[in-house]
């Protein structure tokens, strides 16, 4: 056997030789020899593995590297540490790596070794008893690394105590393993649903469309009535529910659409007649959408029975619940933006909060349905309209609630035989007018107890089922509505007579809305899925 230059035995150390070819001396420091030189190997015995403290100064470091071979001797022959073999799996040359990590033991002067595929051991161990064991090598504060052929690597980490061996995998119980599995699931199946839900179109913009902005900040013109087709948009694949106009001025360009084909959609309805973006959230029909007051989230509720609030730009899910019945209205409240009403094929009416995603109110009626949800001025009272309907006359038809209290102000409001599938509110003046199945239209005022002008009726369209829509000018002036004919009535507000007539639709026309800046514009759609812009 072969010798090392200036080489050192200690008798009561057992140590195993790995033999390394000459050409391998470089990786493991400047011990020469001519033919082979000898690596002590990492040992260990009675179930213990040798490792160091850092607890060491730098001073003592750097004492315990000059030391001389016969201290060495003298200090490894005190040592405490009686360690046997330890062999790497898989024999000379061959890579088998562990990772060990040291936790300091604040009990005893010791450190606590955990080894990442093999037991943990407790043991006993500073830089003095390595150092005797590794002469050769230098225990500085900075990471380490000891080759040969690859053997293994050994990483020192001085602040941490952590030293590493990497390759072979911890064993991992089944039970931490089926927990971990489970969470990685959850976090995955919650990173799905918040993924966007937006098919791209072209880029939504928030600039400023070139023909609204002559119109921002001065006063709202009179309204003059369409009469031309600007723009046709025919990409829904079912029945379009409802469009509606960006409330935001400077965002108007930007028109919602909802429908039947399980999405809602934006419009640049100003500039171009393209679709922006579709969003696919809903697994059943999109029965309503709305914006919300800073034109920058959309809340839509369907016949799959969940509520989302989407992000428009993202196209991500800000909120989401699920609800315990079908969504026919939703309702963002006139003064808080975190509160909506929600209504449906329920007897109830609920209003949620978005910041905690829970039902804060529950409004209990001895209805079917409810078919739309209008908020009187302030938002401290608020308007369902109903299915109920009894032989002789409307009971609970129109029922007036208090927001806070949750109780009903009256009930016998409407005392006629027809339903009445929308409302909507006057922008100036103290009344509302409900869309009833009688083919007309009723004024109604805001204030207790809420009384009928007998004296005004806007009748002569046909609605016969369909749940057609309402809404008056912004300046007040006129009041437009649908037919199932397809056409568009124009009645004076004042007067309650046709003004104008639009052959507009070959399907029922079941919604139409003025844009809120520019003076003759005219968004409306379909039952056959078309959207089209009137100027």
């Amino acid at each position: 056997m072969c010798s090392w230059e200036g080489a050192w035995s200690v008798s009561s150390l057992r140590v195993t030789d790995v033999w390394v070819p000459r050409r391998d001396i470089h990786h493991f420091g400047g011990f020469q020899h001519r033919d082979y030189w000898t690596l002590p190997y990492l040992t260990r015995m009675n179930s213990s593995l040798v490792a160091y403290d850092d607890s060491d100064s730098d001073t003592e470091t750097g004492k315990a590297e000059n030391l001389n071979l016969s201290s060495r001797e003298t200090r490894l022959a005190s040592s405490a540490v009686n360690p046997i073999h330890f062999f790497a799996p898989g024999g000379l040359g061959t890579k088998s790596t562990y990772k060990i990590q040291t936790v300091e033991n604040t009990a005893s002067t010791g450190t606590n070794i955990i080894c990442e595929g093999a037991p943990a051991y407790k043991v006993q161990a500073n830089n003095r008893d390595l150092a005797a064991v590794y002469p050769w090598k230098e225990y500085s504060n900075q990471a380490e690394t000891l080759s040969g052929n690859e053997s293994f690597s050994q990483k020192r980490v001085h602040q941490d105590k952590i030293i590493t061996i990497k390759g072979i995998r911890p064993y991992i119980p089944k039970r931490l393993r089926q927990e971990k599995t489970s969470k990685v699931y959850e976090k995955k199946e919650s990173e799905e649903q918040r993924e966007s839900c937006a098919i791209p179109g072209d880029q939504i913009s928030t600039e400023v469309s070139e023909f609204i902005k002559p119109y921002l900040g001065s006063k709202y013109k009179s309204t003059e009535i369409p009469r031309n087709l600007v723009f046709q948009m025919s990409k829904h694949s079912g029945p379009v529910n409802k469009v509606q106009w960006c409330p935001v001025q400077g965002w108007s360009h930007m028109l919602l659409s909802t429908s039947m084909d399980k999405t809602f959609k934006i419009w640049n309805a100003v500039d171009t007649g393209c679709c922006l973006k579709t969003y696919s959230c809903h697994s059943c029909a999109v029965r309503t959408a709305q914006w919300s007051l800073c034109g920058r989230r959309i809340l839509s509720g369907g016949f799959d029975s969940m509520l989302h609030l989407t992000d428009v730009e993202k196209g991500t899910q800000v909120f989401s619940s699920k609800n315990e019945f079908r969504i026919s209205t939703l309702k963002f409240h006139l003064s808080d933006p975190n509160i909506f009403i929600c209504g449906g094929f329920s007897p109830e009416v609920k209003a949620w909060d978005i910041r905690n995603c829970k039902v804060i109110k529950v409004y209990k009626a001895a209805v079917q349905q409810t078919l739309d949800v209008l908020f009187l001025p302030e938002g401290k009272e608020f308007l369902t309209s109903t299915d109920a309907v009894s032989r002789d006359s409307a009971d609970r038809t129109i029922i007036a609630w208090d927001f806070d209290s949750a109780a009903k102000i009256s009930n016998q409001i409407f005392h006629e035989r027809y339903t009445c599938p929308s409302l909507t509110l006057h922008p100036r003046e103290p009344a509302f007018v409900a869309q009833t199945n009688g083919n007309y239209m009723a004024l109604f005022s805001t204030q207790r107890p809420y009384r009928i002008n007998k004296k005004k009726r806007y009748e002569g369209h046909k609605v016969e089922g369909f749940a057609v829509g309402c809404e008056f000018s912004p300046d007040g002036t006129l009041l437009v509505t649908g037919s199932s004919e397809g056409k568009i009535f124009f009645y004076n507000y004042h007067t309650a007579r046709i003004i104008h007539t639009l052959s507009a639709h070959d399907q029922a026309c079941v919604s139409a809305t003025f844009h809120p800046v520019l003076p003759s514009l005219l968004a409306t759609c379909d039952w056959a899925g078309d959207i089209k812009i009137w100027q």
